[in-house]
């Protein structure tokens, strides 16, 4: 069995790409604030999605306005909740923490006793990064609390993503991707105002955009098409530590050994509950 190189090295690049629109968006933050960024990153993703998939070719009905709504309402809100989190604590830690919401599901839908491993790793992890009192490293709390509510929305997001995906397919995303960017309207045009128009700040946006979602979902709709769902799972776990060399690349972020070792603790509970998922479903018998 020869090593999937093309699909290994894509799911690496959309985390790269990932990594590096974020780290640029919040470099934005001064002139549009986290609710105007959230909202060019959302407003813009839309556009190119819809122009990709273009939704308007299926009958809709108003019964499928609730799903979609739900998928849409959490991936706006998770977007705001992440965006607001970084304001305050670095980049890398922030997804790090964010990750607690689908590691939770994923060890919600286990039997294992095992498991328990996973979520002690992410407790251990926590505890290392909480704002204890003296600390020189301590996060802003409110930054972390934002972080924590944006991994329950992952928790969320991925829930009804899974309902929407099997319902509508691919179209979901840029049905769900307008419903979040209406969420996030108010709050951007409230925060940011007229600078959202001008042009230097919508280039911005757009590359931002680009980066973020549109070639981050490309990459990653290809690698998941091409490798098994365990692998890419543990892949994806490598998030934070991408997220905290970006950060570091391009914002100057450095963590402290804590920090370090505590992102170290959550990654190795996301891995390992990825490979018990992955080993779960290779024992199970197969569907008829």
């Amino acid at each position: 069995m020869t090593f999937p190189v093309w699909p290994v090295a894509a799911l690496l690049g959309s985390l790269v790409s990932l990594s590096i629109g974020t780290s640029f968006a919040k470099s934005l933050f001064p002139a549009v604030g986290a609710e105007g960024t959230t909202l060019y990153r959302l407003v813009f993703a839309t556009l190119m999605l819809m122009a990709f998939w273009r939704p308007w070719r299926r009958s809709w009905v108003w019964a499928d306005a609730w799903p979609l709504g739900l998928y849409g309402v959490t991936l706006g809100v998770m977007n705001l909740l992440f965006y607001n989190a970084i304001k305050t604590i670095p980049f890398g830690l922030a997804i790090a923490i964010e990750f607690t919401g689908p590691l939770a599901v994923a060890l919600w839908t286990s039997r294992r006793a095992s498991d328990l491993v996973w979520v002690a790793l992410a407790v251990v992890g926590l505890g290392l990064i909480l704002p204890l009192p003296g600390a020189s490293d301590a996060l802003d709390p409110a930054g972390m609390a934002f972080a924590l509510a944006a991994g329950g929305c992952w928790a969320l997001y991925i829930v009804f993503g899974q309902r929407v995906a099997k319902r509508y397919g691919g179209m979901a995303t840029p049905m769900g991707m307008l419903a979040a960017a209406l969420v996030v309207t108010p709050f951007g045009l409230y925060e940011a105002g007229s600078a959202l128009l001008n042009t230097q700040w919508l280039a911005a946006g757009l590359a931002v955009a680009l980066l973020s979602s549109a070639i981050p979902y490309t990459l990653e709709m290809y690698a998941l098409n091409h490798l098994p769902k365990n692998t890419f799972s543990v892949l994806l776990s490598l998030e934070p530590a991408v997220g905290a060399l970006a950060g570091w690349v391009v914002l100057s972020e450095r963590l402290s050994t804590s920090q370090w070792a505590a992102m170290a603790f959550i990654i190795g509970a996301c891995m390992g509950s990825a490979g018990s998922a992955g080993r779960r479903s290779a024992n199970s018998p197969s569907s008829p």
